[in-house]
């Protein structure tokens, strides 16, 4: 009888492992920044973030070019989520998923596509099909039956493909619907095999600390939207709160908004672009590319033996 060789450790541990690590791990806070393109992941990625979040907010309007009012496709949305997740395989990225755009069925495909994908982790929610941003007015949702059958259908499709994903339940009852009716919601969907409850659009201190109570042992979510419905909670915060981690959607999008604006005005008003820094300086095509990659890419070409960059780029 043959012996059994003990596990490689020198195999790199999943990004899907790494987010159910420190998922397990008591003394971790996960802190995601949104991103929503390739240029804002790179960035996010070499200040050596722990995790990324998609934000659909962010994918809406720099795909589409349109408010986040439901627009987006799942093609979209996983098209997206594809590329930020090749861009570093070991670090996880949780993505926003929406409804899962259609039916039980429907769920199931966008769950499949976002493992194969090499997404750790998404946030199913309990909105009609047409939806909208959680801190906007006026959202309309399924029946707790409907919601709680997306979740079994995200679990089924995680079974069936042989692969793993973070299955976050969101609801967006609180505002609608009341306290009760959201943590009902909740733990329907934490009985259908949620790993993590999202309440959405949470009002107060005391709200957020009641939920994670209530919701206990499953690790909670809090979702930081500045000028939104909740309070900007930072992560000493919310690790005070009783939370597991927290997503910033729009850290990027919020930071490039006024910088564009500003240089964009500069251009009509001034007849050039000057420097957005205090200090003064500019940033040329050489340390962008960086960003992206440049010296990887052409190291690679020189270790196959390529001549493209022979004297440098």
């Amino acid at each position: 009888m043959g012996s059994i060789s003990p596990p490689d450790s020198s195999r790199p541990v999943s990004a899907i492992q790494k987010l159910r690590d420190m998922l397990a791990d008591p003394e971790k806070f996960i802190a995601c920044p949104g991103v929503y393109d390739g240029f804002t992941a790179q960035i996010a990625l070499q200040e050596g973030v722990d995790c990324l979040y998609m934000t659909g907010a962010g994918t809406t309007m720099s795909r589409l070019g349109v408010a986040d009012m439901g627009l987006a496709t799942q093609t979209d949305m996983l098209q997206n989520a594809s590329m930020i997740a090749s861009l570093s395989p070991s670090t996880p990225l949780i993505a926003d998923a929406d409804t899962g755009y259609g039916s039980a069925i429907m769920v199931g495909r966008t769950v499949t596509g976002y493992i194969r994908a090499g997404v750790a982790g998404l946030h199913l929610e309990d909105q009609v099909v047409n939806k909208r941003c959680g801190h906007l007015r006026g959202k309309q949702l399924v029946d707790v039956d409907e919601f709680a059958s997306r979740i079994r259908a995200a679990v089924l499709a995680r079974e069936a493909s042989g692969g793993d994903i973070v299955i976050i339940a969101r609801t967006d009852a609180l505002q609608g619907h009341g306290y009760d009716e959201a943590i009902k919601r909740l733990k329907a969907a934490i009985s259908a095999g949620a790993d993590v409850a999202f309440l959405e659009g949470i009002d107060t201190r005391a709200s957020a600390e009641r939920a994670c109570a209530d919701l206990a042992p499953t690790p909670c979510l809090f979702n930081n939207v500045p000028g939104g419905v909740s309070p900007d909670f930072g992560v000493k915060e919310c690790r005070a709160i009783g939370y597991k981690l927290a997503i910033f959607p729009c850290l990027a999008f919020e930071m490039v908004y006024p910088a564009v604006r500003r240089a964009v005005r500069q251009l009509k008003e001034e007849g050039n672009v000057g420097s957005q820094e205090k200090d003064g300086r500019r940033y040329g095509p050489r340390e962008l590319f960086q960003v992206c990659g440049l010296d990887e890419l052409v190291d690679f070409d020189r270790k196959a033996g390529g001549g493209a960059y022979a004297d440098g780029a």
